[in-house]
């Protein structure tokens, strides 16, 4: 098998625990937060990046997949400067995205 296979099973492959981890986070979160640890060490083993949505997933201190709503609080900030806050329950690290208007 050349990489461009390998990179796409591994991408396949993290999208499907990714999904997985997403439907079992109210039910079990302990099988949620290995499906999503199977996923980050798949992409670091094959070296691809995850898309956006799915390294929102993770907390950048504390690398524990939090999902909005249930292990992170997203807010929008109050500053001049339009930025959402996002923080950690695990960790109560707090991080901003700023909001770009165009």
């Amino acid at each position: 098998m050349n990489k461009k296979n390998i990179e796409r099973i591994a991408a396949e492959r993290i999208e499907i625990l990714i999904d997985n981890a997403l439907r079992e986070v109210k039910d079990n979160e302990k099988l949620s937060q290995s499906y999503a640890n199977l996923a980050l060490k798949i992409a670091m083993r094959v070296r691809i990046r995850m898309p956006y949505f799915m390294r929102q997933l993770f907390c950048r201190k504390c690398k524990q997949f939090i999902v909005p709503g249930i292990d992170s609080r997203v807010r929008i900030g109050r500053t001049r400067v339009k930025s959402i806050r996002i923080t950690c329950m695990k960790c109560n690290h707090v991080y901003r995205k700023i909001i770009v208007n165009r």
